[in-house]
């Protein structure tokens, strides 16, 4: 037995959910075509792995500082069933069955947040979420985050997962897209490069890992 880790955006989903979110926001009214164009120059830098994720995480999750859990919960149902289900692969899905098939332990380890993360892992079966999550306090959005999934902080999440089961990261397996994630491909035993951005399919290469493309 061994812990398999999925990352989400581009993985086991063919886009990226914050993209999707976006896209859902602005048919609704609810975002300016300049802010749209600001979240397109942030997807860039994303895929470049040069954006600031966390002071941009931080920014973003203080503007919903007083809004209720309730209606984000109701507004998030709205957008699973108009885009993020349709955009899960059936290619993750199929590696997710195989390594429960092998008694593996899927988990899906994300910077995206629970209101994104959760609603996934229960479409294609997985029991376990590491993500980022927000805070809420009597119901409430306190625009801080209480979990922050990214980078160097996935390891040290991963890490705790693995120990609480009698496991370890560095006999685990982790399919990714992203550079981002180059800290905990370096901890465990296989990193699997999926619809990879361009730094993360050079490492790939010189590396020897697996390379795969789900997203056809």
């Amino acid at each position: 037995m061994r812990v398999a880790f999925f990352d989400m955006d581009r993985t086991i989903l063919s886009q990226n959910s914050g993209k999707s979110w976006l896209r859902f926001e602005y048919k609704r009214g609810e975002l300016s075509a300049a802010y749209m164009a600001k979240a397109v120059y942030w997807q860039i830098l994303y895929r470049l792995a040069v954006l600031d994720m966390e002071s941009l995480a931080t920014r973003l999750v203080s503007d919903l500082k007083g809004e209720r859990e309730s209606d984000m919960l109701i507004k998030c149902e709205e957008w699973l069933h108009w885009e993020l289900a349709s955009l899960v692969s059936p290619a993750a899905v199929a590696q997710i069955d195989k390594h429960k098939q092998a008694g593996d332990i899927p988990v899906i380890i994300s910077g995206a947040s629970q209101f994104a993360a959760e609603p996934i892992a229960k479409l294609v079966g997985i029991e376990h979420v590491i993500c980022s999550r927000l805070e809420v306090v009597d119901g409430s959005f306190t625009g801080k985050l209480a979990t922050m999934c990214f980078g160097e902080h996935k390891v040290g999440l991963a890490e705790q997962f693995a120990s609480e089961r009698g496991l370890s990261v560095n006999d685990a397996i982790f399919y990714t897209d992203s550079y981002n994630d180059f800290p905990l491909l370096k901890r465990v035993a296989e990193g699997v490069a999926v619809n990879a951005d361009a730094r993360l399919l050079r490492q790939a290469r010189k590396r020897g890992w697996r390379v795969e493309n789900w997203a056809s």
